[in-house]
Order: C-alpha cells, then sequence, then structure tokens
C-alpha cells in the first residue's frame, strides 16, 4: 500500500486528530473542496446548481456507527426530510445512507426498520443507496440489501473493488436485477481481505466493471454506477460500453462533490448519467481523511491552503 494512503488512513481513526482537526480554520477551508458546508440547505442548494448544469445529485449525511438507538431514529428523521425537501424542490436526487447510522451495530432489526421507513418514503422511481462500510460490515451489509430488495426494487448498494470478495457478491447479486455503486474502497484492510497494490485494484475494478454493463445489456432493469474519479479506468471503461453496443446514457459515473468538476459536466454535456455525491454534516472528519487517502496527490491542494492561510 503507498505510505501516504497508510499514514492518511490509520490518521483517519486518531481521535485525538479528529477531535482537534476542526479547531483549525485551514482544515475547514480545506473541507470545503469536498463538501458545500455542514447543514441539509448547503447541500440542496450545490443540488440545485449541479441540477442545472444536468447532474444529478445523491445526499449522504456524514456519521456513521451510532451507539444510541435514538440517535439511529433521529437519522431516520432527518432522512425523511431530507426527502421531503427533494420532492419540494423538484431535485433530482436520492440518498445514500450507511447501515451503521440506521443502528447496525445496535441491531440488524433495528437498522432494517429504519431503512424500510426510508424506502417506504421514497419515490419508487428514484434508488436509496446502501453504503459500504469496512470489510466487517460486508456480510450484514448485503444481508440488509438482499432482505430489502425482496421488498423494494429501489435500493442499491455499494461493492468494493479492493475486496478479494466482490467479485462472488457481484456474481450473486446481479441475477436479482440490483443496482450496485462500484468503488475501488477506502477503508485500511489486509492483504488476505483486499488487494494492496493499486494496479491489482484497477485491474479488479475493470473486470467487475465488464460484468456489470454486460449483465446491464442484458437486463437493463439493472442499474450499474461507477464511483471513480479514475479518468483512465473510466475511459476503458467508456470504450468496453461503445464496443459492447451501449448507449451512453446506461454508463453512470458517480463522483464526489468538488472533484474533477470539469469531467462531471463534460460527461453530462456528452449524453452520460452524470451524477454527484454530495457530503455534508458536523461529522466529516473521518471521512474527509478517507477522500485524501484515496487519492493523496490532494495532500498538495492542503499544502497550499496552510500555505495561504499563514
Amino acid at each position: 500500500m503507498n505510505p501516504a494512503r497508510s499514514i492518511l488512513l490509520a490518521a483517519s481513526q486518531n481521535a485525538w486528530l479528529r477531535d482537534h482537526a476542526a479547531r483549525h480554520k485551514f482544515v475547514r477551508r480545506t473541507v470545503e473542496r469536498f463538501m458545500p458546508g455542514e447543514e441539509l440547505s448547503d447541500a440542496l442548494a450545490a443540488a440545485q446548481r449541479l441540477q442545472a448544469k444536468n447532474i444529478g445529485s445523491i445526499f449522504t449525511r456524514l456519521g456513521e456507527n451510532v451507539t444510541d438507538q435514538a440517535e439511529a431514529r433521529t437519522v431516520t428523521e432527518h432522512y425523511l426530510e431530507v426527502l421531503r425537501s427533494v420532492k419540494e424542490k423538484q431535485l433530482d436526487a436520492e440518498i445514500s445512507v450507511k447501515p451503521t447510522q440506521l443502528g447496525l451495530d445496535l441491531s440488524p432489526e433495528l437498522c432494517y426498520s429504519d431503512l424500510k421507513t426510508i424506502i417506504e418514503q421514497e419515490d419508487p422511481r428514484r434508488v436509496v443507496w446502501i453504503d459500504m462500510e469496512a470489510s466487517n460490515y460486508v456480510g450484514a451489509t448485503l444481508q440488509l440489501y438482499r432482505r430489502a430488495l425482496g421488498e423494494f426494487p429501489n435500493v442499491g448498494v455499494c461493492l468494493q473493488a479492493y475486496l478479494h470478495r466482490t467479485r462472488d457478491d457481484l456474481a450473486s447479486l446481479l441475477p436479482l436485477r440490483a443496482s450496485i455503486r462500484l468503488v475501488k474502497g477506502a477503508y485500511s484492510e489486509p492483504p488476505e481481505i483486499a488487494f494492496p497494490e493499486k494496479p491489482r485494484v484497477d485491474e479488479n475494478y475493470f473486470l467487475l466493471a465488464k460484468e456489470m454493463l454486460l449483465a446491464k445489456k442484458a437486463e437493463p432493469k439493472i442499474r450499474a454506477a461507477f464511483g471513480t474519479h479514475d479518468m483512465v479506468l473510466l475511459q476503458r471503461i467508456s470504450e468496453f460500453a461503445t464496443t459492447n453496443g451501449l448507449p451512453k446514457k446506461h454508463l453512470e459515473v458517480q463522483m464526489l462533490y468538488g472533484i474533477q468538476s470539469g469531467e462531471q459536466e463534460r460527461l453530462a454535456r456528452e449524453g452520460y448519467t452524470s451524477k454527484v455525491l454530495v457530503s455534508y454534516g458536523s461529522h466529516w472528519y473521518t471521512w474527509f481523511v478517507r477522500r485524501l487517502a484515496e487519492r493523496p496527490a490532494n495532500l498538495w491542494f492542503v499544502a497550499k491552503n496552510l500555505f495561504h492561510f499563514r
């Protein structure tokens, strides 16, 4: 694993750094590159700006590992508010939730109940996405997803290309006409669980992407979304889709807010399905450092902000 990535992933779990980072203005200013603000109103405003460019949004409220049932319920109520706001403002927007934010650590039944409450209030034409967390949650998360998919067709799940198990997981989900967002992975995992080398992750991602696109071609109800900012990889995926006769709109790319904005707009202009994951909330530290770990070159952006602040 890249040394910078290893250091950043370790820093993402450091409680002292988490507690002190928010006190520094240069850190908060850097975070603004990756999220429009901490409030839902900030995310809604960002979605309106993106929609004017024919780019959809996917909202996620930051935070994870809720250990109190009342707090899990508060998160659920918040997402119901998000759905109401999206409807009122007629936004092209969906939501993405973390199972541990809905109480998975407390009880799978509690988590499913909260998830079901959210899905029941979502427009059936839109997908409620379930995020994937660290490898020790994969089994429980996929159980949760399969159960939800048995009741609701408009639910999707995230899979991580760096995990050895993901090819088997994908093969088991595609026959269910699943909605899948494929990402590389942003947690610190041992080599017996995840590919440690970037080239191996990239090749596995491309392999999985091809399987998703071929399944999409055979069954249009499958939703294949690719969460990456790797333009070389996206070009390979695009060429594969074109070669196999898939229209551009069937290639859905989901990028993070503030990263590769020019490419997000280009994809939308050229007829691809372009979506942006808009994160917000006060629990941004762990999420932010993981974003840096995904692309350590972003540390240069942090350094420039630090220099400018001084």
